[in-house]
């Protein structure tokens, strides 16, 4: 009996021996295996996290900064579709994602609702004293997406148009747009004051492209990314004297990474025109496609991929 139990022991020792064994073989693999084939990034420290707002023009944004960072080299992961700024703000903060593409102006307002700076030099400049300790954000793009003023390419030729302050002196102008323009400060009373233009306004609401095409309204409020903008033939004026608050994409960072991720995306932002934008939207909405092939194509177009 004493025999038994000392031949069970010493089975026992070897099993645990071998298990220690075999434990420190995979232990010692190579430290330079950023992980498993195929890129998953699940539980690597050294990856990307890039997140997107549930909105499809941030989702292709977003997608481009993945393929771009994959195309150099880095492992990343996407949590796309995550919500509004009180839903992934915190998760940029506590450092849980590292890439997000954002707006310039939407997200200075965010952490100083009373800012005064619209023009797009001076919103990037007061965002990145806004930032909370840890985010940082890189080069801002030309594209934009925000608040701006849309005259139809017919009407814009006729009166060589190319800014808003080119309406000033033209008769009968009427504005349309949400309702609530009408007091707002970039509305009636803005368009008078900043740039000596005079308009009446029409609360066209949901059919304010329509009433631009169909000539009823001269001068339409329209999102500037807003893809009916390209299929509509509508030609977005310049706002020289920031009527509106400037509203670049930008990419704001994790400030432990944006050093290392700078060289690769500051490129795409610098690529990424206001026009660029909106042909990226039309594709989604009116061609239907992925943003991973939206992504994949734009890239190769700009020589990024």
């Amino acid at each position: 009996m004493k025999n038994t139990r000392t031949r069970l022991a010493l089975a026992l020792v070897a099993v645990s021996t071998a298990a220690l064994a075999l434990a420190g073989c995979a232990s010692s693999a190579d430290p330079l295996d950023g992980g498993s084939a195929g890129g998953d990034a699940t539980g690597d420290s050294s990856s990307i996290v890039i997140g997107s707002q549930a909105y499809y023009s941030n989702e292709i944004i977003a997608e481009i900064y993945a393929q771009a960072l994959e195309g150099a080299g880095f492992t990343v992961e996407r949590q796309f579709n995550i919500g509004q700024r009180d839903a992934y703000l915190p998760s940029l903060e506590d450092g849980s994602i590292d890439l997000f593409p954002e707006y310039t102006g939407n997200l200075l307002q965010y952490y100083v609702p009373d800012a005064k700076a619209t023009t797009s030099d001076d919103v990037y400049a007061a965002l990145k004293d806004a930032l909370p300790e840890g985010l940082t954000v890189l080069d801002q793009s030309p594209a934009t997406d925000q608040d701006s003023y849309n005259v139809t390419a017919a009407f814009a030729k006729e009166n060589s148009l190319s800014s808003i302050e080119d309406l000033a002196g033209l008769p009968g102008l009427v504005l349309g747009g949400a309702p609530e323009l009408e007091t707002r400060p970039y509305g009636p009373s803005g368009l008078k004051e900043l740039y000596g233009v005079d308009v009446t306004f029409n609360p066209t609401a949901d059919t304010t492209v329509a009433e631009l095409v169909a000539g009823n309204i001269q001068v339409a409020n329209v999102y500037s990314a807003d893809p009916r903008i390209k299929t509509n033939d509508l030609v977005t004026l310049a706002d020289p004297k920031g009527l509106f608050l400037a509203s670049n994409v930008v990419p704001l960072v994790n400030a432990d990474v944006a050093d290392k991720i700078a060289e690769v995306i500051n490129p795409v932002s610098a690529a990424l025109t206001p026009e660029g934008l909106v042909a990226l939207n039309v594709e989604s909405t009116d061609d239907q496609r992925s943003a991973k092939d939206i992504a994949k194509d734009w890239l190769a177009a700009n020589n990024l991929g």
